[in-house]
């Protein structure tokens, strides 16, 4: 077995929290196939703006999206590749249901 010091371990299950709310995990995959503005996103699985951007501010404290400014808009995507792989190797898990 690997030895991994404690408070990686730690780290690591409060990252799979992240994807412990569906509507965290609704707005990942609405960005896995292109950047969003919070309208956009709210548009796109019907729900409030303020309930959009109060998982963004969650998903970007643990760093699994980005934003970029246009204009006055914040322009939302996946923080890297790792966050895709996350979300299909457990959409594979799954079998995709």
């Amino acid at each position: 077995m690997m030895n991994i010091d404690e408070s990686v371990l730690c780290e690591l299950a409060e990252l799979f929290k992240v994807f412990g709310d569906s509507t965290r995990c609704k707005i990942l995959y609405a960005l896995l196939d292109r950047e969003m503005n919070v309208t956009d996103i709210s548009d796109s699985l019907k729900m409030t703006q303020p309930a959009i951007s109060q998982q963004l501010r969650v998903l970007k404290s643990n760093g699994l999206v980005k934003f970029r400014r246009d204009g006055k808009s914040l322009i939302y995507s996946l923080a890297d590749e790792h966050v895709q792989q996350i979300l299909s190797i457990g959409l594979e898990h799954l079998g995709d249901r």
